[in-house]
């Protein structure tokens, strides 16, 4: 669901997870995910997704350019965590659908958040921001945990 927020935040932490050998990715074809230069480059994707996400001019992310990466991220990150347990396909299907879900429910919240911050959209943001990143983080703290 995280992907339905930020795109590549998911995408960043999962690689540096698999970098820091937290999420077994060796020998799969989502091995890439650990090399050192995966990890740099989207968490850099992600840090500019996070300032382009407060800019004007910023499509929505229900259109369809934005909501098919984030479909395809959601995806990703699913099968990256069902990998080391033989669950690679499940994964993905309950990423991509979680992805769905999450850009339908985090649009919704950020735009509830907006009113309550008087119609104004950055503090709703920000608070977005903290929250995908958070659950992110969390995420991947249970799942080397598990």
């Amino acid at each position: 669901m995280v992907a339905g927020s930020r795109t590549f935040t998911p995408l960043a932490v999962v690689s540096w997870a698999a970098r820091l050998q937290w999420l077994n990715l060796s020998g799969t074809p989502l091995a890439f995910l650990g090399h050192l230069v995966a990890p740099l480059i989207l968490t850099a994707l992600a840090i500019a997704e996070l300032v382009v996400d407060k800019l004007p001019n910023t499509p929505s992310r229900k259109a369809a350019r934005g909501f098919s990466a984030r479909v395809v991220s959601g995806a990703l990150c699913g099968a990256a965590l069902g990998l080391p347990a033989g669950g690679a396909w499940g994964g993905l299907a309950a990423g991509a659908i979680g992805a769905v879900a999450g850009t339908f429910g985090f649009s919704e919240f950020r735009a509830r958040l907006a009113k309550v911050f008087g119609g104004r959209d950055l503090p709703a943001a920000l608070l977005e921001d903290a929250c995908a990143i958070t659950a992110a983080l969390l995420i991947m703290a249970a799942m080397r945990g598990g």
